[in-house]
């Protein structure tokens, strides 16, 4: 799974990926400071199911924070995106490539609107981040025109000698943007699309590029930089005027602060939670600091927004769930870590999906798997749950 960080220069993306990742990446307030992609590992929360048998789990990867475990996922970070990028301004298309395999996106925008449409600063509340949101729809929908478009004629032509399916032959040309043969097949049924492809207009075929990225691409907003004073009333106006997208408030330098404070042992964090415990000696401007994150962001919005972004981008937009391999009678592996895995799968998985997923031979092999809570035998066909534990029995 990859999650791309997309935005104008300057939005806030880079600070965003650091306090997802905590990795080493360069920040400054002038655009393109990222050229090359910053790749990393941020986390995803979800509750130690571990703790239900009075155990704490051991993780291969991530890591377990109180009642807590942090499983990882792959971030990628491209260089801000400029009015025009799908026609190669800025670093347009080389950055716009850079996310085809993205699984999900997350458009970090500046809400206090003290940054311009090129990424230059100006003073809060004088550019309307709505702008943002609808530029980078522009972008992201041209891109797949573009894709879309480069070659149709002989596409089309080779279609109507060979009569080829269009929705196998589309779904292979735009396999790089994560389209299958079902998601091409529900955009052409949507858009009533039923001549054949060689009488397709241009506008049709835009429509489609949009549809086809909507469904490819689900996209969450982060507003960043809430914690300026007048954001929160910009906030509210994007809610009311972008209903259908998941628009959540967030502060990537009040996490950044929070996970280097947590990281150098002067508090006790949690991310995602709204508090924090001092543990360490502070002075003056680490306390002012962390009393007005304390005051402007975790008591006003509930968190930091980093950590329920990452959740929502994977639970909801994504659809997937947590599963936990284990044993009915023993919970630890062979050399007695506590359920050391955790996979990350589509919603609606079945116990041979995941079968399938921990090992092909265990998938062949398969049997009957075993919900470790219930001590329930299911079979291949049972739809799994978010943190369900289970047990696989397979031939040997």
């Amino acid at each position: 799974m990859l999650i791309g960080l997309v935005g104008k220069p300057s939005s806030g993306k880079s600070t965003f990926f650091k306090a997802a990742t905590l990795a080493e990446v360069e920040i400054a307030n002038y655009p393109f400071t990222t050229i090359k992609p910053n790749e990393g590992m941020g986390y995803i929360k979800v509750e130690d199911v571990a703790n239900e048998f009075n155990k704490k789990s051991n993780p291969r990867e991530g890591y377990c924070l109180d009642k807590f475990r942090f499983v990882p996922i792959k971030l990628i970070d491209v260089a801000g995106l400029v009015p025009g990028a799908y026609e190669g301004k800025g670093k347009g298309n080389q950055f716009l490539s850079d996310l085809n395999q993205a699984d999900v996106l997350i458009h970090v925008i500046d809400v206090s609107g003290s940054i311009d449409e090129n990424g230059n600063s100006v003073a809060p509340l004088s550019y309307d981040p709505s702008k943002d949101i609808e530029f980078l729809e522009i972008e992201l929908d041209m891109w797949y025109f573009g894709v879309l478009k480069k070659g149709w004629g002989k596409f089309t032509r080779t279609l109507k000698q060979e009569n080829q399916d269009i929705k196998k032959a589309l779904a292979k040309q735009l396999s790089g943007l994560n389209a299958n043969e079902e998601i091409v097949q529900e955009s052409i049924k949507k858009l009533k699309l039923d001549r054949h492809p060689i009488e397709w207009n241009d506008d049709e075929l835009k429509s489609l590029a949009r549809d086809l990225r909507i469904k490819t691409k689900p996209m969450i907003i982060a507003a960043n930089k809430i914690d300026i004073q007048g954001a929160k009333l910009n906030f509210h106006k994007l809610q009311e005027k972008f209903k259908d997208y998941l628009i959540i408030p967030c502060s990537g330098d009040s996490e950044l602060a929070l996970k280097e404070a947590a990281k150098h042992d002067l508090i006790e964090y949690i991310p995602g939670e709204n508090n924090f415990n001092v543990k360490g000696t502070l002075n003056e401007k680490q306390k002012n600091a962390l009393e007005f994150i304390k005051k402007n962001v975790l008591n006003e919005f509930g968190s930091s927004g980093i950590q329920n972004i990452l959740d929502k981008a994977v639970f909801e937009l994504l659809d997937y769930i947590a599963l936990f391999p284990g044993g009915v009678n023993k919970l630890e592996d062979s050399e007695g870590n506590v359920l050391p895995d955790c996979f990350l799968m589509k919603n609606g998985s079945t116990a041979l999906d995941f079968a399938y997923r921990l090992h092909t031979d265990f998938g062949k092999n398969f049997i009957k798997a075993i919900d470790v809570r219930t001590k329930m035998t299911v079979g291949k066909d049972h739809k799994l749950k978010h943190k369900d534990i289970i047990e696989l029995a397979v031939r040997k």
